[in-house]
Protein backbone atom coordinates (compact mmCIF):
# COMPACT_ATOMS: atom_id res chain seq x y z
CA UNK A 1 0.00 0.00 0.00
CA UNK A 2 2.94 2.37 0.75
CA UNK A 3 4.54 1.66 -2.48
CA UNK A 4 1.33 2.56 -4.16
CA UNK A 5 1.27 5.51 -2.71
CA UNK A 6 4.42 6.72 -3.00
CA UNK A 7 4.22 6.02 -6.33
CA UNK A 8 1.21 8.12 -6.86
CA UNK A 9 2.40 10.99 -5.09
CA UNK A 10 5.65 10.75 -7.69
CA UNK A 11 3.29 11.15 -10.51
CA UNK A 12 1.50 14.17 -9.26
CA UNK A 13 4.74 15.62 -8.34
CA UNK A 14 5.90 15.13 -12.07
CA UNK A 15 2.54 16.61 -13.25
CA UNK A 16 2.76 19.50 -10.85
CA UNK A 17 6.27 20.23 -12.17
CA UNK A 18 5.46 20.03 -15.97
CA UNK A 19 2.84 22.43 -15.49
CA UNK A 20 4.67 24.89 -13.55
CA UNK A 21 7.36 24.91 -16.82
CA UNK A 22 4.78 25.45 -19.12
CA UNK A 23 3.37 28.30 -17.18
CA UNK A 24 6.59 29.80 -16.94
CA UNK A 25 7.29 29.86 -20.98
CA UNK A 26 7.03 32.69 -22.41
CA UNK A 27 5.41 33.56 -25.57
CA UNK A 28 7.54 34.01 -28.43
CA UNK A 29 7.72 37.84 -28.96
CA UNK A 30 5.72 39.26 -32.10
CA UNK A 31 7.70 42.45 -34.16
CA UNK A 32 5.89 44.90 -35.19
CA UNK A 33 8.89 47.32 -36.07
CA UNK A 34 7.95 48.53 -39.55
CA UNK A 35 11.68 48.77 -40.40
CA UNK A 36 11.72 44.92 -40.25
CA UNK A 37 11.93 43.34 -44.04
CA UNK A 38 11.88 39.32 -45.24
CA UNK A 39 14.70 37.99 -46.77
CA UNK A 40 14.06 36.37 -50.22
CA UNK A 41 16.03 33.14 -52.05
CA UNK A 42 15.56 35.27 -55.20
CA UNK A 43 14.08 38.79 -56.42
CA UNK A 44 12.87 37.33 -59.28
CA UNK A 45 11.30 34.26 -59.88
CA UNK A 46 12.31 33.41 -63.93
CA UNK A 47 10.79 30.79 -66.36
CA UNK A 48 12.02 30.59 -69.72
CA UNK A 49 9.72 30.16 -72.17
CA UNK A 50 6.17 28.36 -71.92
CA UNK A 51 4.02 27.75 -74.30
CA UNK A 52 0.38 29.68 -74.45
CA UNK A 53 -2.14 26.70 -72.17
CA UNK A 54 0.56 24.76 -71.09
CA UNK A 55 1.49 25.02 -67.77
CA UNK A 56 4.99 25.79 -66.74
CA UNK A 57 7.16 23.88 -64.30
CA UNK A 58 7.30 25.05 -60.96
CA UNK A 59 9.59 27.15 -59.11
CA UNK A 60 10.01 27.42 -55.67
CA UNK A 61 10.94 30.78 -53.74
CA UNK A 62 12.07 30.68 -49.83
CA UNK A 63 10.68 33.47 -47.89
CA UNK A 64 13.14 34.18 -44.60
CA UNK A 65 12.91 35.49 -41.45
CA UNK A 66 16.19 36.32 -40.48
CA UNK A 67 15.24 38.73 -37.26
CA UNK A 68 15.51 37.80 -33.37
CA UNK A 69 11.10 37.67 -33.12
CA UNK A 70 8.92 36.42 -35.01
CA UNK A 71 6.34 38.60 -37.72
CA UNK A 72 3.27 37.87 -39.13
CA UNK A 73 2.90 38.76 -42.57
CA UNK A 74 -0.07 40.58 -43.19
CA UNK A 75 -0.47 40.23 -46.52
CA UNK A 76 1.13 37.62 -49.28
CA UNK A 77 -0.85 38.30 -52.99
CA UNK A 78 0.13 38.42 -56.28
CA UNK A 79 -0.28 41.78 -57.79
CA UNK A 80 -2.52 40.90 -60.73
CA UNK A 81 -4.73 38.81 -58.72
CA UNK A 82 -3.91 35.74 -60.91
CA UNK A 83 -4.68 37.63 -64.28
CA UNK A 84 -1.41 37.06 -65.84
CA UNK A 85 -1.42 33.10 -65.88
CA UNK A 86 0.53 32.95 -62.33
CA UNK A 87 -0.24 30.94 -59.60
CA UNK A 88 0.92 30.43 -56.09
CA UNK A 89 1.00 27.96 -53.45
CA UNK A 90 1.91 29.24 -50.06
CA UNK A 91 3.05 27.60 -47.15
CA UNK A 92 0.78 24.51 -48.56
CA UNK A 93 -2.46 26.82 -49.34
CA UNK A 94 -3.11 26.95 -53.11
CA UNK A 95 -4.02 30.39 -53.15
CA UNK A 96 -3.10 33.84 -54.89
CA UNK A 97 -3.74 35.95 -51.57
CA UNK A 98 -3.36 35.11 -47.70
CA UNK A 99 -3.22 37.19 -44.57
CA UNK A 100 -1.34 37.14 -41.33
CA UNK A 101 1.44 34.42 -42.35
CA UNK A 102 3.72 33.77 -39.24
CA UNK A 103 6.98 33.12 -39.60
CA UNK A 104 9.07 32.04 -36.95
CA UNK A 105 12.45 33.77 -35.71
CA UNK A 106 15.32 32.23 -37.77
CA UNK A 107 12.62 30.61 -40.01
CA UNK A 108 11.76 30.12 -43.78
CA UNK A 109 8.03 29.68 -45.36
CA UNK A 110 8.08 28.23 -49.11
CA UNK A 111 6.16 29.39 -52.04
CA UNK A 112 5.76 27.63 -55.10
CA UNK A 113 5.14 29.69 -58.66
CA UNK A 114 3.52 28.05 -61.72
CA UNK A 115 2.43 29.73 -64.69
CA UNK A 116 -0.04 29.55 -68.07
CA UNK A 117 0.21 31.38 -71.01
CA UNK A 118 -3.32 32.81 -72.17
CA UNK A 119 -3.49 32.62 -76.12
CA UNK A 120 -3.48 35.83 -77.77
CA UNK A 121 -2.46 36.20 -81.81
CA UNK A 122 1.08 37.70 -81.40
CA UNK A 123 3.37 35.65 -83.46
CA UNK A 124 6.53 36.46 -81.33
CA UNK A 125 7.60 35.62 -77.89
CA UNK A 126 6.08 38.25 -75.07
CA UNK A 127 6.74 38.51 -71.85
CA UNK A 128 4.61 38.39 -69.16
CA UNK A 129 5.43 40.05 -66.23
CA UNK A 130 3.43 40.18 -62.40
CA UNK A 131 4.74 40.42 -58.67
CA UNK A 132 4.34 38.99 -55.52
CA UNK A 133 3.69 41.57 -52.75
CA UNK A 134 4.70 40.82 -49.17
CA UNK A 135 3.24 43.12 -46.33
CA UNK A 136 4.85 42.95 -43.12
CA UNK A 137 4.04 45.47 -40.26
CA UNK A 138 3.08 48.67 -43.60
CA UNK A 139 6.26 47.43 -44.75
CA UNK A 140 5.65 46.69 -48.84
CA UNK A 141 8.48 43.86 -50.71
CA UNK A 142 8.23 41.92 -53.91
CA UNK A 143 9.26 39.76 -55.90
CA UNK A 144 9.27 40.00 -59.82
CA UNK A 145 7.83 37.27 -61.58
CA UNK A 146 8.96 36.77 -65.26
CA UNK A 147 7.79 34.76 -68.24
CA UNK A 148 8.76 34.36 -71.47
CA UNK A 149 5.31 33.20 -73.48
CA UNK A 150 4.83 32.40 -76.79
CA UNK A 151 1.61 31.81 -79.17
CA UNK A 152 1.38 28.39 -80.79
CA UNK A 153 -1.17 26.06 -82.93
CA UNK A 154 -2.14 23.47 -80.93
CA UNK A 155 -3.22 20.15 -82.20
CA UNK A 156 -4.63 17.32 -79.77
CA UNK A 157 -5.26 13.58 -81.31
CA UNK A 158 -5.75 14.65 -84.89
CA UNK A 159 -5.90 13.42 -87.86
CA UNK A 160 -4.78 15.80 -91.00
CA UNK A 161 -6.52 15.09 -94.91
CA UNK A 162 -5.87 16.06 -98.02
CA UNK A 163 -2.45 18.21 -98.93
CA UNK A 164 -1.83 20.45 -95.68
CA UNK A 165 1.37 22.73 -95.45
CA UNK A 166 2.59 24.18 -92.09
CA UNK A 167 4.55 27.59 -91.88
CA UNK A 168 6.49 29.09 -89.67
CA UNK A 169 4.74 31.72 -88.31
CA UNK A 170 4.09 29.95 -85.31
CA UNK A 171 5.10 26.79 -83.68
CA UNK A 172 2.99 23.84 -83.51
CA UNK A 173 2.91 21.90 -80.37
CA UNK A 174 1.23 18.41 -80.67
CA UNK A 175 -0.52 16.68 -77.80
CA UNK A 176 -1.28 12.86 -77.87
CA UNK A 177 -1.05 11.85 -81.62
CA UNK A 178 -0.73 13.82 -85.10
CA UNK A 179 -1.88 11.39 -87.83
CA UNK A 180 -1.64 12.52 -91.94
CA UNK A 181 -4.17 10.30 -92.96
CA UNK A 182 -4.52 7.78 -95.97
CA UNK A 183 -4.06 8.99 -98.83
CA UNK A 184 -2.90 12.94 -97.70
CA UNK A 185 0.49 15.11 -97.37
CA UNK A 186 2.17 16.78 -94.54
CA UNK A 187 4.32 19.22 -95.97
CA UNK A 188 6.75 21.58 -93.73
CA UNK A 189 8.14 24.79 -94.67
CA UNK A 190 11.87 26.03 -93.77
CA UNK A 191 12.12 27.07 -89.73
CA UNK A 192 8.96 25.71 -88.74
CA UNK A 193 9.04 24.55 -85.17
CA UNK A 194 7.34 21.13 -84.13
CA UNK A 195 6.80 20.36 -79.96
CA UNK A 196 5.61 17.78 -78.79
CA UNK A 197 3.84 16.36 -75.29
CA UNK A 198 4.85 13.76 -72.93
CA UNK A 199 4.25 10.42 -75.07
CA UNK A 200 3.18 11.75 -78.26
CA UNK A 201 4.29 11.16 -81.62
CA UNK A 202 3.48 12.02 -85.55
CA UNK A 203 2.61 9.10 -87.45
CA UNK A 204 2.67 8.94 -91.46
CA UNK A 205 0.02 6.22 -92.69
CA UNK A 206 -0.45 4.17 -95.60
CA UNK A 207 -0.26 5.85 -98.91
CA UNK A 208 0.85 9.24 -97.19
CA UNK A 209 3.50 11.10 -97.20
CA UNK A 210 5.78 13.74 -94.89
CA UNK A 211 7.45 16.57 -96.54
CA UNK A 212 9.71 18.14 -94.34
CA UNK A 213 12.02 21.09 -96.47
CA UNK A 214 13.64 22.83 -93.82
CA UNK A 215 17.24 24.78 -95.31
CA UNK A 216 20.43 25.16 -94.05
CA UNK A 217 19.54 28.76 -92.74
CA UNK A 218 16.21 27.64 -91.58
CA UNK A 219 16.08 24.00 -90.32
CA UNK A 220 12.73 22.51 -89.53
CA UNK A 221 12.91 21.81 -85.38
CA UNK A 222 11.25 18.07 -83.79
CA UNK A 223 11.27 18.91 -80.39
CA UNK A 224 9.78 18.35 -76.71
CA UNK A 225 7.27 21.11 -75.28
CA UNK A 226 9.16 22.19 -72.12
CA UNK A 227 11.66 24.85 -72.62
CA UNK A 228 13.03 25.11 -68.79
CA UNK A 229 16.92 24.47 -68.86
CA UNK A 230 16.42 21.01 -67.35
CA UNK A 231 14.87 19.62 -69.99
CA UNK A 232 16.60 21.08 -72.57
CA UNK A 233 19.19 17.95 -73.01
CA UNK A 234 16.18 15.71 -71.32
CA UNK A 235 16.13 12.67 -73.44
CA UNK A 236 12.18 10.79 -73.51
CA UNK A 237 10.16 13.87 -73.78
CA UNK A 238 7.87 12.27 -77.03
CA UNK A 239 8.05 9.38 -78.33
CA UNK A 240 9.35 9.87 -82.58
CA UNK A 241 7.87 9.89 -86.24
CA UNK A 242 6.39 6.67 -87.40
CA UNK A 243 6.73 6.46 -91.11
CA UNK A 244 4.21 3.35 -91.34
CA UNK A 245 4.26 0.70 -93.77
CA UNK A 246 2.68 1.76 -97.49
CA UNK A 247 3.83 5.40 -96.61
CA UNK A 248 5.52 6.71 -99.50
CA UNK A 249 7.85 9.68 -100.96
CA UNK A 250 8.89 10.76 -97.44
CA UNK A 251 11.47 13.11 -97.75
CA UNK A 252 13.30 15.27 -94.98
CA UNK A 253 15.65 17.55 -95.49
CA UNK A 254 17.31 19.98 -92.92
CA UNK A 255 15.76 18.82 -89.92
CA UNK A 256 17.15 18.68 -86.10
CA UNK A 257 15.51 15.55 -84.05
CA UNK A 258 15.74 15.43 -80.56
CA UNK A 259 15.01 14.07 -77.00
CA UNK A 260 12.30 11.81 -78.05
CA UNK A 261 12.34 8.17 -76.99
CA UNK A 262 13.45 7.43 -81.02
CA UNK A 263 13.73 9.36 -84.29
CA UNK A 264 12.42 8.02 -86.83
CA UNK A 265 10.84 4.52 -87.64
CA UNK A 266 10.61 4.04 -91.18
CA UNK A 267 8.10 0.36 -91.30
CA UNK A 268 8.49 -1.80 -94.38
CA UNK A 269 8.33 -0.61 -98.06
CA UNK A 270 5.57 -1.85 -100.57
CA UNK A 271 7.80 -1.00 -103.03
CA UNK A 272 11.24 -2.12 -102.10
CA UNK A 273 13.08 -0.74 -105.31
CA UNK A 274 11.92 2.61 -104.37
CA UNK A 275 13.29 4.77 -101.62
CA UNK A 276 10.56 5.21 -98.93
CA UNK A 277 12.61 8.17 -96.90
CA UNK A 278 15.31 10.37 -98.58
CA UNK A 279 16.70 11.79 -95.39
CA UNK A 280 19.45 14.71 -95.96
CA UNK A 281 21.81 17.29 -93.62
CA UNK A 282 19.77 16.12 -90.60
CA UNK A 283 20.36 16.10 -87.11
CA UNK A 284 19.13 13.08 -85.06
CA UNK A 285 20.35 12.65 -81.61
CA UNK A 286 19.62 12.30 -77.93
CA UNK A 287 17.10 9.63 -78.00
CA UNK A 288 16.34 6.71 -75.60
CA UNK A 289 16.00 4.37 -78.11
CA UNK A 290 17.01 4.33 -81.86
CA UNK A 291 17.99 7.53 -83.93
CA UNK A 292 17.01 6.23 -86.91
CA UNK A 293 15.08 2.36 -87.05
CA UNK A 294 14.27 0.90 -90.55
CA UNK A 295 12.63 -2.49 -90.48
CA UNK A 296 12.66 -4.37 -94.43
CA UNK A 297 12.41 -1.13 -96.39
CA UNK A 298 14.85 1.51 -98.41
CA UNK A 299 16.17 4.54 -97.15
CA UNK A 300 18.51 6.96 -99.06
CA UNK A 301 20.64 8.99 -96.90
CA UNK A 302 23.87 12.05 -97.05
CA UNK A 303 24.70 14.37 -94.77
CA UNK A 304 22.84 12.97 -91.53
CA UNK A 305 24.40 13.30 -88.08
CA UNK A 306 23.22 10.36 -85.76
CA UNK A 307 24.32 11.40 -82.02
CA UNK A 308 23.66 9.68 -78.48
CA UNK A 309 21.01 7.28 -78.14
CA UNK A 310 20.31 4.68 -75.61
CA UNK A 311 20.38 2.02 -78.51
CA UNK A 312 22.03 1.75 -82.04
CA UNK A 313 22.28 4.91 -83.46
CA UNK A 314 21.02 3.36 -86.59
CA UNK A 315 19.43 0.26 -86.76
CA UNK A 316 18.83 -1.79 -90.24
CA UNK A 317 16.64 -4.43 -89.21
CA UNK A 318 15.06 -7.59 -91.38
CA UNK A 319 16.79 -6.97 -94.38
CA UNK A 320 15.81 -4.21 -97.24
CA UNK A 321 18.00 -1.83 -99.16
CA UNK A 322 20.04 1.32 -98.23
CA UNK A 323 22.54 3.89 -98.96
CA UNK A 324 23.67 6.24 -96.74
CA UNK A 325 26.71 8.80 -97.92
CA UNK A 326 28.75 11.33 -95.47
CA UNK A 327 27.05 10.18 -92.75
CA UNK A 328 28.34 10.69 -88.87
CA UNK A 329 27.57 8.46 -85.86
CA UNK A 330 28.72 9.08 -82.45
CA UNK A 331 27.06 7.56 -79.94
CA UNK A 332 28.48 8.69 -76.62
CA UNK A 333 25.30 7.90 -74.64
CA UNK A 334 25.93 8.33 -70.64
CA UNK A 335 22.38 8.24 -69.12
CA UNK A 336 22.00 4.60 -68.52
CA UNK A 337 23.85 1.40 -69.82
CA UNK A 338 24.21 0.91 -73.28
CA UNK A 339 23.92 -2.42 -74.61
CA UNK A 340 23.51 -1.96 -78.41
CA UNK A 341 26.69 -0.83 -80.78
CA UNK A 342 25.80 1.90 -82.88
CA UNK A 343 25.26 0.47 -85.93
CA UNK A 344 22.86 -2.56 -86.14
CA UNK A 345 21.76 -4.60 -89.34
CA UNK A 346 20.06 -8.41 -90.06
CA UNK A 347 18.44 -9.44 -92.37
CA UNK A 348 16.33 -11.91 -90.05
CA UNK A 349 13.33 -11.33 -87.56
CA UNK A 350 10.78 -13.18 -85.48
CA UNK A 351 7.16 -14.37 -85.82
CA UNK A 352 4.25 -13.84 -83.55
CA UNK A 353 5.19 -17.00 -82.71
CA UNK A 354 8.91 -16.30 -81.84
CA UNK A 355 9.88 -18.28 -84.73
CA UNK A 356 12.77 -16.46 -87.18
CA UNK A 357 11.99 -14.61 -90.55
CA UNK A 358 13.63 -14.20 -92.85
CA UNK A 359 14.22 -10.90 -95.84
CA UNK A 360 16.74 -10.57 -98.19
CA UNK A 361 19.40 -7.32 -97.65
CA UNK A 362 20.01 -6.59 -100.69
CA UNK A 363 21.95 -3.68 -100.25
CA UNK A 364 23.87 -1.50 -97.54
CA UNK A 365 26.14 0.96 -98.42
CA UNK A 366 27.88 3.47 -96.15
CA UNK A 367 30.14 5.91 -98.14
CA UNK A 368 32.08 8.64 -96.38
CA UNK A 369 30.62 7.18 -92.90
CA UNK A 370 32.18 7.74 -89.19
CA UNK A 371 30.79 4.71 -86.69
CA UNK A 372 32.35 5.46 -83.51
CA UNK A 373 31.27 5.69 -79.88
CA UNK A 374 32.28 4.83 -76.27
CA UNK A 375 31.96 0.77 -76.63
CA UNK A 376 34.88 -1.51 -77.49
CA UNK A 377 33.26 -2.32 -80.77
CA UNK A 378 30.11 -0.19 -82.61
CA UNK A 379 28.79 -2.75 -85.64
CA UNK A 380 26.80 -5.50 -84.96
CA UNK A 381 25.83 -7.71 -88.23
CA UNK A 382 23.34 -10.43 -88.16
CA UNK A 383 23.41 -12.62 -91.46
CA UNK A 384 21.63 -15.56 -90.94
CA UNK A 385 22.57 -17.07 -94.10
CA UNK A 386 18.96 -17.95 -94.86
CA UNK A 387 18.47 -14.43 -97.36
CA UNK A 388 20.85 -12.06 -98.81
CA UNK A 389 23.13 -10.04 -96.84
CA UNK A 390 24.97 -7.62 -99.10
CA UNK A 391 26.75 -4.54 -97.47
CA UNK A 392 29.89 -2.25 -98.37
CA UNK A 393 31.57 -0.14 -96.46
CA UNK A 394 33.31 2.53 -98.46
CA UNK A 395 36.35 4.44 -97.42
CA UNK A 396 34.66 4.92 -93.82
CA UNK A 397 36.28 5.26 -90.25
CA UNK A 398 34.70 2.05 -87.91
CA UNK A 399 35.59 1.29 -84.45
CA UNK A 400 35.25 -2.40 -85.00
CA UNK A 401 36.70 -5.66 -83.72
CA UNK A 402 35.81 -6.86 -86.95
CA UNK A 403 38.17 -8.46 -89.94
CA UNK A 404 38.28 -5.74 -91.95
CA UNK A 405 40.47 -7.36 -94.83
CA UNK A 406 37.60 -8.41 -97.43
CA UNK A 407 37.37 -5.95 -99.98
CA UNK A 408 34.26 -7.15 -101.23
CA UNK A 409 32.90 -5.42 -97.71
CA UNK A 410 35.72 -2.71 -96.60
CA UNK A 411 37.09 -0.36 -99.29
CA UNK A 412 39.87 1.53 -98.07
CA UNK A 413 38.63 1.59 -94.06
CA UNK A 414 39.92 3.17 -91.49
CA UNK A 415 39.76 1.19 -88.49
CA UNK A 416 39.80 2.10 -84.33
CA UNK A 417 41.46 5.35 -85.01
CA UNK A 418 39.62 7.93 -82.68
CA UNK A 419 37.83 10.53 -85.50
CA UNK A 420 38.37 13.39 -83.08
CA UNK A 421 35.11 15.44 -82.72
CA UNK A 422 35.13 18.64 -81.32
CA UNK A 423 33.22 18.27 -78.29
CA UNK A 424 31.51 14.94 -77.88
CA UNK A 425 29.79 15.96 -74.61
CA UNK A 426 27.98 19.14 -76.68
CA UNK A 427 26.85 17.10 -79.40
CA UNK A 428 29.37 18.67 -81.20
CA UNK A 429 30.28 16.19 -84.05
CA UNK A 430 32.11 18.34 -86.30
CA UNK A 431 35.89 16.87 -86.99
CA UNK A 432 38.63 18.54 -85.25
CA UNK A 433 42.12 19.63 -87.19
CA UNK A 434 44.24 16.31 -86.36
CA UNK A 435 41.06 13.86 -87.43
CA UNK A 436 42.03 10.94 -89.34
CA UNK A 437 39.31 11.42 -91.58
CA UNK A 438 40.10 14.28 -93.41
CA UNK A 439 40.98 14.03 -96.93
CA UNK A 440 40.20 10.33 -96.31
CA UNK A 441 36.95 10.11 -98.59
CA UNK A 442 36.23 9.31 -102.00
CA UNK A 443 34.10 11.10 -104.28
CA UNK A 444 30.93 9.62 -103.96
CA UNK A 445 29.05 12.28 -105.40
CA UNK A 446 28.20 14.96 -102.46
CA UNK A 447 29.29 17.62 -103.39
CA UNK A 448 28.45 19.81 -99.97
CA UNK A 449 28.89 19.20 -96.67
CA UNK A 450 25.78 19.26 -93.81
CA UNK A 451 27.10 23.10 -93.36
CA UNK A 452 26.67 23.60 -97.43
CA UNK A 453 30.81 23.67 -97.40
CA UNK A 454 32.05 22.20 -100.46
CA UNK A 455 33.94 19.09 -100.23
CA UNK A 456 36.26 19.98 -103.52
CA UNK A 457 38.06 17.22 -104.27
CA UNK A 458 39.47 15.77 -101.38
CA UNK A 459 36.61 15.04 -99.27
CA UNK A 460 36.46 14.08 -95.40
CA UNK A 461 34.49 11.19 -93.99
CA UNK A 462 31.73 11.86 -92.57
CA UNK A 463 28.92 14.91 -92.69
CA UNK A 464 31.31 17.51 -91.93
CA UNK A 465 33.97 19.05 -93.92
CA UNK A 466 37.01 20.49 -91.98
CA UNK A 467 36.91 24.12 -92.27
CA UNK A 468 40.12 25.64 -90.60
CA UNK A 469 39.64 28.42 -88.33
Amino acid sequence: MVCKVNIFRLILLTLIAVLTISSCTKKEKISNDPSLVLTFSADTVLFDTVFTTVGSVTQRLMVHNYNNNKVVVSSIRLASAGSTGFSLNIDGTPANAVNDVEVPAGDSIFIFVRVTVNPTNQNNPLVITDSILFNTNGNIQNVKLVAWGQDARFYHDEQLTGNVTWDSLKPHVIYGFLRVDTGASLTIEPGTKLYFHKSSYLAVSHLSSLKVQGNLEHPVRFLGDRMDPYYRDLPGQWDGIYLEKGSHDNEINYAVIKNGYFGISVDSAVNPSLPMLKLDNTIIQNMIGNDLYAYATNVRSTNCVFGDCGSAALALDFGGSYDFRQLTIGNYWSSSVRMDSALYISNYSYDSLGGKIFNPLTNAYFGNVIVYGQMDDEITLRNDGSAAFNFTFDHCLLKTKRNTSDPLHYINCIVNKDPEFMDVVNYDYRIDSISPAIGKGASIGVLFDIKGVSRGSNPDIGAYQYVPD
